[in-house]
């Protein structure tokens, strides 16, 4: 069994595996050169040969107990035909939304323009530096997706104004995204993912009061669905204010936790193994307080089944080698 599932289904508490969000990434000076020839982001996460490079490139670097698949959670209205742009220093930019467009889409149309996404994944597990490690697969959850593909862009802190008034709307869109999300975890499962991550970015902008309908039944039943697969999920809620409640609710087999937590009382509250936590700011940092701020959630989590991971994806401007410290830092623990 992988270091992560040692964790997540034993609840093994000695080993402490690691890998990152964005691991494969602008960090890295071998990602910038095959960025530099291929400037359409879409197209680089639907070229199978090149993503599936990139996947690996950190394993060929660094110890790492997971490869994640280079991709994007929209590729999913991508798949919808809703347009998806990346722009320079702005991020992600959605066209129009079409409910006719993305309600005529069939399982044979989405899955044709995804492809290359399944056949990335089916490379990297053919690989040599995959040995006794785990493929992450991941989407994002259903209201972190609705937010893009109407508010058109990274809403930032705030939604656009008027983001509520078509209920109608909004409700024909989370049905149509948890059929496409279950076809999604469906394939990247079939060629080769052995866990799933479900990235709920912007669940930190709902009140409460919302929680029920746009995060906790929507994930809860994709959760429920990879479960059936016989695949671990652990889910990222970011932002979100009570943790405790969402693991009761949702019930991931792990809980992805953001830098904005108390990770003392999430090591009291929480019973499912958890993963992350750490500022990626603090690869910034010197080695001597690098080391203090990466031992901290390793003591926190001494007793406790828990992978190590960041409380968000790497930033552009680490060092590599404050990477490679961290992992051997955690690997010797």
């Amino acid at each position: 069994m992988t270091p992560i599932k040692e964790s997540i289904i034993n609840k093994k508490t000695k080993n402490k595996p690691i890998w990152l969000m964005r691991q494969a990434g602008r960090y890295l000076p071998e990602f910038r050169e095959i960025r530099k020839l291929n400037p359409n982001f879409i197209n680089l996460c639907l070229n199978d040969n090149l993503s599936s490079k990139i996947t690996l490139q950190p394993l060929q670097r660094f110890k790492l107990d997971a490869a994640i698949i280079f991709s994007d959670i929209l590729m999913i209205p991508y798949g919808l035909n809703q347009e998806v742009k990346f722009k320079k220093n702005f991020g992600p930019e959605l066209g129009p939304l079409n409910l006719d467009k993305i309600s005529n889409i069939n399982e044979i149309g989405f899955l044709k323009k995804l492809d290359p996404i399944y056949k990335s994944i089916k490379k990297v597990k053919k690989n040599i530096l995959i040995n006794n490690k785990d493929i992450i697969g991941f989407i994002g959850a259903p209201w972190t997706l609705l937010v893009y593909m109407i508010n058109k862009h990274s809403p930032k802190k705030k939604l656009i104004k008027d983001f509520f008034k078509d209920e109608l709307l909004i409700n024909e869109i989370l049905i149509i995204l948890e059929k496409f999300l279950k076809i999604h975890i469906k394939h990247q499962i079939k060629n080769g993912a052995t866990i799933i991550q479900i990235f709920d970015s912007w669940a930190g902008l709902l009140k409460e009061k919302d929680l029920p309908n746009y995060v906790y039944t929507p994930t809860l039943n994709l959760v429920n669905y990879v479960k059936s697969l016989n695949v671990p999920v652990i889910c990222f809620p970011r932002g979100i204010k009570n943790y405790k409640n969402f693991c009761e609710i949702v019930k991931p087999d792990a809980v992805n936790i953001d830098y904005d937590v108390d990770p003392i009382s999430i090591s009291k509250e929480i019973q499912i193994p958890v993963q992350g936590g750490l500022n990626p700011k603090v690869l910034l940092y010197d080695k001597e307080n690098l080391k203090k701020e990466a031992l901290k959630y390793l003591n926190i989590f001494k007793d406790h089944p828990y992978i190590f991971n960041l409380g968000h994806g790497v930033i552009p401007e680490t060092d590599p080698m404050k990477v490679d410290y961290l992992v051997k830092l955690v690997k010797d623990y």
